[in-house]
C-alpha cells in the first residue's frame, strides 16, 4: 500500500499546475526566384498567358530559341504554431530586389525584405486559424499561409 501511494503522489506532482506558457519559436524564410529554361528546339514555348500581378515572369524566346520562365515564392510557404507561441521569421530576400510582405491578423501593415538581407517580424499567435501571408508585388504566387492551432 505504501508504494502505490508513493507512485500517486509522483504522478500528481508532475502534472503542471497551470496551462503551459508559449514557446518560443525562431523559423528560418527565405523571398526566391525558381526560374527555368529550354531551348524551343527541345520544348516549345507554352504562348499562353500566366496570370497577372508579377508573380509569374516568362520571357519569349530570345536570338538563340531559348526562353524562360519563374515564379515568386515563400519558402517555406506553410507555418504551423500553436496559439500562445512568441514567433520569430527571419527573412532573408534571395531573388527580387523588394517584396512587400504581410501577415493578416498578425502583420497586417507590410515589412519589407529585400535581396541578401535578413528581416526579422515578430508576434505572438494570439488568434487561432489560418492566415495568409502575401507580397503586394508578386500576385498570386508569392503566397503562403500561417497556421495557429488552438492548444
Amino acid at each position: 500500500m505504501l508504494v502505490c501511494g508513493i507512485s500517486v503522489g509522483l504522478i500528481f506532482t508532475a502534472l503542471p499546475s497551470s496551462p503551459a506558457q508559449g514557446a518560443e519559436k525562431v523559423i528560418y524564410m527565405q523571398a526566391m526566384e525558381p526560374k527555368g529554361g529550354v531551348t524551343v528546339d527541345k520544348e516549345p514555348f507554352p504562348g499562353v498567358d500566366l496570370p497577372k500581378g508579377g508573380g509569374y515572369v516568362i520571357k519569349k524566346p530570345d536570338a538563340k530559341g531559348r526562353w524562360e520562365v519563374s515564379t515568386y515564392a515563400w519558402n517555406p510557404a506553410q507555418i504551423i504554431v500553436r496559439k500562445g507561441d512568441k514567433v520569430t521569421l527571419k527573412i532573408i530576400g534571395i531573388n527580387g530586389a523588394k517584396h512587400s510582405g504581410f501577415i493578416e491578423h498578425y502583420h497586417p501593415k507590410e515589412f519589407t525584405v529585400k535581396r541578401g538581407v535578413i528581416t526579422t517580424v515578430s508576434f505572438t499567435a494570439d488568434k487561432g486559424g489560418r492566415f495568409r501571408i502575401g507580397c503586394d508585388e508578386h500576385k498570386p504566387s508569392m503566397e503562403g499561409e500561417l497556421i495557429v492551432l488552438d492548444n
